[in-house]
């Protein structure tokens, strides 16, 4: 094809394969989803499989099938046979997941037996991707929800008012596992989620993410206190 751009051949061998990192950019919000996941303490907020059995065949680690939900939230993947095709194919799949390739079935076991446990993550994942203003309009657009702010002018909240911001997100997350109980009716919608100097905004998250822990132990003890200062 002579004056055209030309391909490499598929069958060409390279002496020294192409790294999977060189094919999500530094700006790829999957690197947010990766960094927040990693962050978590899978084994304190239930998840089974934290800690492998002894004998038996290996089983996946609950942090890889969490990545992929997520994932699946973010993109409004609706099914556990269309998650399986899309960690077969899908470069951010492959990377978040280390090119695992779990089965349909086993997606959907996982959500079967830690349902609760994933519904807690992703409330938890879309309230700090809210703060940090990550991946906002993505999120409107899935799942409709529009949110009063929490005292931004004084900054101050209480376990009240926390606790109602999580449980109206967590009923849109909660519509997004009964939809991966049915067929897909309608095409997904491209995600637009693109975010600046990302590697500023996943140290900020993690910091966040200990932070708020540390408010909901303080918030325990004081219940009746509003905290100033809010990270």
């Amino acid at each position: 094809m002579k004056r055209f751009v030309e391909g490499q051949s598929r069958e060409q061998v390279t002496l020294l394969p192409e790294c999977l990192d060189d094919f999500v950019g530094a700006d790829n919000p999957v690197r947010i989803v990766d960094a927040f996941v990693e962050e978590l303490d899978l084994l304190s907020l239930g998840f089974n499989g934290s800690t492998p059995a002894a004998t038996g065949r290996p089983a996946y680690h609950p942090a890889v099938l969490l990545k992929v939900y997520i994932y699946g939230y973010l993109n409004r993947i609706q099914s556990s046979r269309r998650l399986e095709r899309e960690v077969q194919r899908n470069v951010e799949l492959m990377w978040l997941t280390g090119r695992l390739a779990p089965d349909f079935k086993t997606i959907a076991d996982f959500r079967r037996d830690n349902g609760i446990g994933i519904r807690n993550v992703c409330r938890r994942f879309v309230v700090l991707c809210r703060d940090l203003k990550l991946f906002s309009q993505a999120l409107v657009a899935i799942d409709g929800s529009k949110f009063k702010a929490v005292n931004t002018r004084d900054k101050n909240f209480t376990m009240g008012k926390i606790d109602k911001r999580q449980q109206q997100i967590e009923e849109s997350i909660q519509r997004y596992l009964a939809a991966l109980d049915t067929a897909d009716r309608t095409q997904p919608e491209e995600l637009e989620a693109r975010t600046t100097r990302l590697q500023d905004k996943i140290a900020l998250l993690r910091q966040q993410m200990q932070a708020l822990d540390e408010v909901k132990e303080q918030l325990k003890e004081q219940p009746q206190a509003a905290l100033n200062n809010r990270p």
